[in-house]
């Protein structure tokens, strides 16, 4: 496993980021815009860590707006976490390929912890 991170879907990400910055420090980085100005992706790095946020789009249920993304170092290894934590979970975006050059997905595990698993080709 090449890191764990947390990824933060909130309305308002941008100011939100903005919020975290001015307390936490760092840098605000690989911001990427829908084609309406939403933010669907964008980083806070601070130090070594990377906090991930996104706008929401639609509803989000309380407490699912806060999930851990998991940066592999192969394929074997996503395909691996990824059918070990589908038992007894829940698929909310199938292992795919994905327009980034990577193949990810998106789960919640037995326990309602969400994953969002990436392994960048």
């Amino acid at each position: 496993m090449k890191n764990a991170s947390p990824y933060v879907f909130i309305d308002n990400c941008q100011n939100v980021m903005e919020y975290y910055q001015s307390i936490f420090g760092g840098d605000i980085t690989n911001i990427q815009n829908s084609d309406d100005g939403k933010c669907l992706h964008a980083e806070l790095h601070l130090g070594d860590s990377i906090i991930h946020f996104s706008d929401t789009f639609g509803k989000i249920q309380e407490g699912d707006n806060v999930r851990i993304t998991l940066e592999c170092e192969s394929e074997e290894e996503i395909r691996e976490v990824y059918n070990a934590l589908i038992k007894e979970g829940k698929i909310t975006a199938p292992l795919q390929d994905t327009f980034w050059g990577a193949i990810h997905a998106n789960v919640v595990d037995k326990f309602g912890i969400g994953w969002l698993l990436n392994y960048q080709k």
